[in-house]
């Protein structure tokens, strides 16, 4: 493995257990439909960099949300997602892999929505805030959101009704007028800017990495969507026609559909490895 790589490998040991945690449920254990044991999962997240202590406090977490539920085999803990684990992994799957998958041309057409909240109601600034972002919005203003992307209204209308802010918000879509720098609009709305780096910064650790084993291959994989998963929050996905310069997103994209399929098999057996190693060792997590 690279220097890079390991130096990447730090750096992700350092991020979230339980972030980590759902990436590897979402490749290896949802798309199986069947139930793991607590080995298998350490050993997965020790091999990307979380410590065991971690890796077993993020198990709790996530079973305490309702995502996981472990049923016990002497001292052996078998978990399984629940339906809600499986929804939300379902969900991110089709937005991970989906996102930016296919230019698509633009009709000139924004969408607004208007929705003031009380800096009081933070918890609900937060939560209209996380599912807006979620659907590629941006914010150029306190209680303004924007889109170029205008059948989005739909998927936007039904974060407003479940949040209970029909009677507060407003939302409508057309052409711009003229007025006001659109560009500036763009850069008050997102951070294109970090957003580029972030690219730039998958491309530099990806786009050349060869995994030279099964073990390896895992490692790759697991960093690799860690890593893309954050970009369906970060990148509206903008069409071409408003950015003013060679966007790295698509070539970014490209990569990593090519790399995951070129890992794939690899990495899938050494998780069928890990997991038919993991009973006997298994402890459980109490």
């Amino acid at each position: 493995m690279t220097e890079l790589s390991s130096s990447r490998r730090r750096e992700i040991g350092s991020a979230s257990a339980r972030s980590l945690l759902l990436t590897v449920l979402g490749e290896f254990v949802h798309p199986r439909h069947a139930s793991v044991w607590t080995a298998t999962l350490l050993e997965a997240l020790v091999a990307v960099g979380v410590e065991e202590k971690s890796a077993r406090q993020a198990l709790t977490r996530t079973a305490s949300e309702g995502l996981l539920t472990s049923t016990r085999h002497g001292r052996r803990v078998l978990w399984e997602l629940t339906p809600a684990g499986a929804g939300l992994l379902e969900e991110g799957t089709r937005r991970i892999y989906g996102f930016m998958r296919r230019p698509h041309p633009w009709d000139g057409q924004w969408l607004v929505l208007s929705v003031p909240i009380p800096e009081t109601q933070r918890q609900l600034r937060h939560r209209l805030r996380t599912r807006l972002t979620w659907l590629g919005l941006g914010s150029p203003t306190p209680g303004l959101w924007v889109s170029p992307d205008a059948g989005k209204a739909g998927a936007v209308h039904a974060v407003v009704r479940d949040l209970g802010l029909d009677g507060r918000a407003f939302a409508w879509s057309g052409a711009a007028t003229g007025i006001g720098d659109e560009n500036r609009l763009l850069s008050d709305s997102w951070d294109l800017a970090d957003v580029e780096s972030r690219y730039l910064a998958f491309l530099a650790e990806f786009e050349a990495r060869s995994p030279d084993s099964a073990a390896d291959a895992f490692v790759a994989q697991v960093e690799m969507v860690q890593e893309w998963r954050r970009f369906p929050f970060l990148d509206p996905d903008l069409p071409g026609e408003l950015l003013d310069h060679d966007w790295p997103g698509p070539r970014a994209a490209a990569v990593f559909h090519q790399r995951h399929g070129a890992w794939h098999a690899r990495a899938q057996a050494e998780w069928e490895r890990m997991d038919q190693a993991a009973g006997p060792r298994d402890a459980g997590v109490g």
